[in-house]
């Protein structure tokens, strides 16, 4: 999953065709076929993923001696604005991996095919799952999924007198104001000032939400209150001032003076890097804490298939393949994406390794943002909206009330 770039929607400049197609998804989309597939695939796929998909295309074209499938590596920075581009003008590859929360954008203008029945949505993890239902269509399948956890410098915790890890929002603060003050760090916490990824698990951990599936909720007393508990670090001088998305938390936290932080998988071997040998035993990570859940953010990545593939057939058998346990822990294997197949999880390469299954144990309570077409503004514009209302002196709830009243202007679809 890439960190989000929340581009804007370029409704505007691509035409109306973007704005009105409606949901899209075939409802007679081709079932995935039992026996082989032949014929050429066209993929486009980003980052990471983009690199390590060699190793499986080979093996599925084994399987399938009659297909052809071509991976064409897309720059994060500029992929969503070149799908949408070539929604607009009717060239699209057969099949694709994209951000989970452009799904519900690219269902909206009426690119993608509907799922087959076959490929079964009990799967995967509902919250992963829940970022390709739109409309009551499902209109793409998990692929890889990322969660976020608590990393702490369980060394430092241990001079400030804690010797476990975080259970709830009290435990939290408490825990962040003993390793300032009495282990010695210059901060507890670092948290972002501009990161709707790691604020929003508040917001779900004290029982709220920010879309109700019909209008958004910002202005809400769960919201208002886990604003507040929020911005409650940064007031006591607990979280630096102002710490943006790209910031990189493993280097301060490994020098220690930032021993505690939210992260996902990529996290753990930077730090195990930086930190190197007898560092793993300064340092643990412990699923999110809780207030009504203990609930984290889940995104990742998504397969869908376009609507103007001529290969529908061998794109569906392509994407139901790599839904297979065998193949989830395989990547994993070659990518270290956690798999959002939940047998997949039953796997020796995932269960031996403690800290990837602190990150299974989390995502048994995760949510991913609305999946609603206009995420990506609603995205860049709360993560600069929060920054101010997390620096500046004016109560959570007039902060939120601005925040509701900016996403309302721009709307859900």
């Amino acid at each position: 999953m890439r960190r989000a770039t929340h581009r804007l929607m370029l409704f505007a400049g691509l035409g109306l065709g973007l704005a009105v197609a409606g949901c899209g998804g075939d409802e007679n989309s081709a079932a995935v076929p039992s026996g082989k597939v032949s014929g050429e695939l066209t993929m486009w796929a980003q980052g990471l993923e983009a690199e390590k998909l060699g190793a499986m295309t080979k093996q599925f074209e084994a399987e399938n001696p009659g297909v052809k499938v071509t991976v064409t590596p897309i720059p994060w920075d500029t992929a969503h604005d070149k799908y949408l581009t070539s929604i607009a003008g009717a060239k699209t590859p057969d099949l694709a991996h994209i951000d989970t929360t452009w799904n519900a954008e690219f269902a909206k203008a009426g690119a993608l095919e509907t799922v087959p029945d076959s490929i079964d949505a009990g799967r995967f993890f509902p919250s992963a799952e829940s970022t390709t239902e739109i409309d009551g269509q499902r209109l793409g399948v998990p692929w890889y999924v990322a969660t976020q956890v608590i990393f702490y410098r369980t060394d430092i915790a241990k001079k400030a007198g804690i010797t476990e890890p975080p259970k709830t929002w009290d435990d939290l603060k408490a825990m962040a104001v003993a390793m300032q003050q009495q282990g010695g760090a210059k901060y507890g916490f670092a948290l972002k000032t501009q990161d709707w990824q790691q604020f929003l698990p508040f917001v779900w951990q004290n029982g709220g939400e920010v879309f109700d599936g019909e209008e958004f909720t910002f202005d809400t007393p769960e919201v208002i209150e886990a604003t507040a508990f929020y911005k409650s670090f940064f007031d006591e001088g607990l979280a630096p001032p102002s710490t943006l998305d790209a910031f990189d938390p493993a280097p301060v936290f490994v020098r220690g003076t930032h021993p505690m932080f939210i992260g996902g998988p990529a996290e753990v071997s930077t730090v195990s890097e930086l930190g190197g040998k007898g560092f793993a035993d300064k340092w643990a990570l412990a699923t999110m804490p809780t207030k009504d859940s203990g609930t984290s953010f889940v995104g990742g990545g998504n397969l869908v298939v376009f609507e103007q593939s001529e290969n529908k057939e061998a794109a569906w058998k392509f994407v139901d393949w790599m839904s297979q346990p065998a193949q989830q822990v395989r990547f994993f294997e070659e990518s270290a994406d956690l798999p959002a197949v939940e047998d997949a999880w039953n796997d020796p390469a995932l269960t031996r390794d403690k800290n990837i299954a602190i990150f299974g144990k989390q995502l048994e309570d995760t949510k991913a943002p609305p999946a609603i077409a206009r995420w990506e503004e609603i995205g860049s514009m709360l993560n600069t909206e929060i920054e101010k209302a997390l620096s500046g002196s004016a109560p959570p709830e007039e902060s939120l009330q601005g925040i509701q009243e900016k996403a309302e202007s721009i709307g859900a679809s």
